[in-house]
């Protein structure tokens, strides 16, 4: 096992922090506002993909609860088994998202919350240009990315014995790479967070 590839160390930081990250019931305020959002926009029934679903609390589970279909994806086991447990109503798969594929067409929506910036940067606007054409013509995608340009590590990671590993460049290259994969941003905001934060864009597949 490759301890020094950066996948494999997030792979076995969730792993290792899965509840301390997110508890069974656990609903982080700002999500709840993004998913009505989100619904409001929705088809009933509408088919929705959860890139980097974690343990499906909440987006998975507020969104497969108003009877949509989603499929949630992610590369931590441990995550992975409790959102199976969590969400039986939905479909998981257990995956690296810049390797998982999907027929074109398939989603109405792609939520992508706080995993993109796990991934190697280089990987990043491929899979946004994929995300695209799984998207149907009109499909949301909703998604949190750096704000500013870092990449780098944090030992003992929300306290555990973890290490944890992000790379992401600024809001304005993510902006970029989102219209360039044929996704019209319709809106985006800063999202703080500590000492920084995240950027929350909202896009809609243009063709």
């Amino acid at each position: 096992m490759n301890v020094s590839d950066p996948t494999e160390i997030v792979r076995r930081g969730y792993d290792s922090v899965s509840h301390r990250y997110r508890g069974d019931h656990d609903a982080p305020a700002e999500y709840a506002p993004w998913l009505t959002d989100l619904q409001r926009q929705l088809p009933t029934g509408a088919s929705v993909l959860d890139l980097g679903c974690g343990c499906g609390i909440p987006v998975t589970k507020t969104l497969a609860d108003s009877g949509h279909r989603v499929t949630g994806v992610d590369l931590s086991e441990v995550q992975i088994t409790r959102a199976r447990r969590l969400v039986p109503h939905a479909t998981f798969l257990h995956a690296d998202a810049t390797l998982v594929a999907f027929p074109a067409g398939t989603f109405d929506a792609v939520v992508c919350l706080y995993a993109l910036i796990h991934m190697p940067i280089d990987a990043q606007p491929h899979l946004l240009h994929r995300i695209a054409t799984w998207l149907r013509p009109g499909g949301l995608f909703l998604a949190t990315t750096g704000a500013g340009q870092w990449t780098g590590t944090e030992d003992n990671w929300l306290g555990g014995t973890a290490t944890m590993w992000w790379s992401h460049p600024d809001a304005a290259t993510y902006r970029t790479w989102i219209t360039e994969a044929g996704l019209g941003v319709e809106s985006e905001h800063f999202v703080p967070e500590g000492n920084s934060g995240h950027q929350l864009f909202w896009a809609r597949r243009i063709h």
